[in-house]
C-alpha cells in the first residue's frame, strides 16, 4: 500500500487492441498520422465494411498523459474513426523547437482537422474546450476542414459561471505569482533540459488536496478488498491509480497563456480572445453542430461554463444545437465510467449521425 503511490513519467499504453463493431470483434491499431515537436496526432485504426464518421478527440493537456480518456477512446472507437490529440511530454522536447503557447496549441488543433479531411467532427474534454472553440476562426475564413460537429464537454468557456475552486484559485493571484510559483527549469538529464515547464506532480497534486478525503477513502476501500480477497474490486481501484499518478509537464508559456486568457481575463467568453492577432468569432460558426455536456456534480468545472457556448455560437440554428446535463457524475464522470457508457456516450453517437450528413 505504501509502496502503490509513485509517479509515473512515461504515458502508459493505450490497451486497445480491439473493439466490438456492431456485433463483430474488430482489431484496432494505434498509428502514427501526423506529427509535431510537441503532439501527435494519433488514429485508432481499424478495418470495417462501412465507413465511419471521423472524430478528432482533442485531450487535456493539464498534467495526465492522454490515456486518462482511454474509456472516452474505446467508446467512440465502436462506432467512429477516431484521431486522438497524444500531448508530448515538455521535459522530453529540445529547447531548439521553440516555445508552444495556446495560439500554437489551437493552430495544432487546426492542423490536425486541416490533415483529417472535409467532414470531420470535433470532440473537446475539459481544458481544451475553449482551444477548441477557438477553432471557430475557420468558419470565418470558410475552411473546408471547419467540422460538421463541435462536442464540447465539461470545459471551462465561461469561468465566471458557477466559479468552482479551480477558477477561485486562478483569481486570488497575480500571474506573476503563478509564473514565480509553479513554474520550474527542466533539469540537464533530459531531452528538454533548461525548457521552462510546469510539472505535471504540480497540478496533480493540487487537484488531490482538492479531493483528499476522497482519495484517502479510495484507499481505505482497497485495502479492505485486499484483506477480503476481492481482487477485482481492488484491481479496479489500483488501475485508476496507476492512470492518475502517470503525469506529464506542460510548457510554461501555455500555462500561464491558459491562466490569464481563459481563467483571469475570461477572454473567449467576452468576445476579446485573438488566435495570431484574428479575432476568435464563435458567431461565425453557422453549419456545424452544437453539443454541449457536464456533469452535475463537477467540482472543477462548474455546471453553466460549458454550456455558455451555446450562446456565444448565435450563428448556429437552435435546431443544431443541444445540452445534456449529467446526473450524479463529477468531471472525470463525464467522460468515464459506467454513466458515461450508458447515458452520455449514446447521446454523443446520435449528434455525431444526425451532423455527418453533409
Amino acid at each position: 500500500m505504501v509502496s502503490r503511490p509513485h509517479l509515473i513519467h512515461e504515458r502508459p499504453a493505450f490497451g486497445i487492441d480491439e473493439v466490438m463493431v456492431g456485433t463483430e470483434l474488430v482489431p484496432v491499431r494505434e498509428e502514427v498520422a501526423h506529427s509535431t515537436p510537441f503532439s501527435t496526432l494519433l488514429p485508432f485504426a481499424k478495418d470495417v465494411d462501412e465507413p465511419q464518421p471521423k472524430v478528432l478527440l482533442v485531450t487535456a493537456l493539464a498534467g495526465h498523459f492522454t490515456t486518462l480518456q482511454r474509456s472516452t477512446v474505446r467508446s467512440l472507437s465502436a462506432d467512429h474513426n477516431v484521431y486522438v490529440t497524444d500531448w508530448i511530454n515538455a521535459r522530453d522536447v529540445g529547447i531548439e523547437h521553440g516555445t508552444s503557447g495556446l495560439d500554437d496549441y489551437i493552430s495544432q488543433v487546426i492542423t490536425f482537422l486541416e490533415f483529417m479531411g472535409p467532414g470531420s467532427h470535433l470532440m473537446s474534454v475539459c481544458q481544451p474546450c475553449p482551444a477548441s472553440l477557438a477553432a471557430a476562426v475557420m468558419a470565418a475564413t470558410d475552411n473546408p476542414a471547419q467540422p460538421r460537429s463541435l462536442i464540447l464537454m465539461a470545459g471551462p468557456v465561461d469561468t465566471r459561471v458557477s466559479p468552482t475552486k479551480v477558477n477561485e484559485l486562478a483569481h486570488s493571484r497575480p500571474l506573476q505569482w503563478f509564473e514565480d510559483n509553479v513554474i520550474t527549469t527542466v533539469p540537464l538529464r533530459y531531452p528538454g533540459a533548461l525548457r521552462r515547464v510546469y510539472c505535471g506532480f504540480l497540478q496533480l497534486s493540487g487537484f488531490m488536496f482538492m479531493n483528499l478525503e476522497r482519495h484517502v477513502k479510495q484507499h481505505i476501500e482497497l485495502y479492505s478488498h485486499l484483506v477480503r480477497a476481492d481482487y477485482d474490486e481492488a484491481r479496479a481501484i489500483e488501475d485508476f491509480y496507476d492512470e492518475y499518478l502517470a503525469v506529464l509537464d506542460m510548457p510554461s508559456e501555455f500555462y500561464l497563456q491558459t491562466i490569464d486568457r481563459v481563467f483571469q481575463r475570461e477572454l473567449l467568453a467576452q468576445g476579446a480572445l485573438t488566435w495570431r492577432g484574428q479575432p476568435v468569432e464563435p458567431a461565425a460558426i453557422e453549419w456545424t453542430g452544437l453539443l454541449s455536456i457536464e456533469g452535475e456534480k463537477d467540482d472543477v468545472c462548474g455546471v453553466g461554463q460549458t454550456m455558455a457556448a451555446q450562446g456565444l455560437c448565435s450563428g448556429i440554428r437552435p435546431s443544431k444545437k443541444r445540452h445534456h446535463l449529467q446526473p450524479g457524475v463529477g468531471d472525470y464522470g463525464v467522460f468515464s465510467g459506467s454513466k458515461w457508457e450508458a447515458q452520455a456516450y449514446p447521446i454523443v453517437r446520435n449528434f455525431i449521425a444526425a451532423n455527418d450528413l453533409g
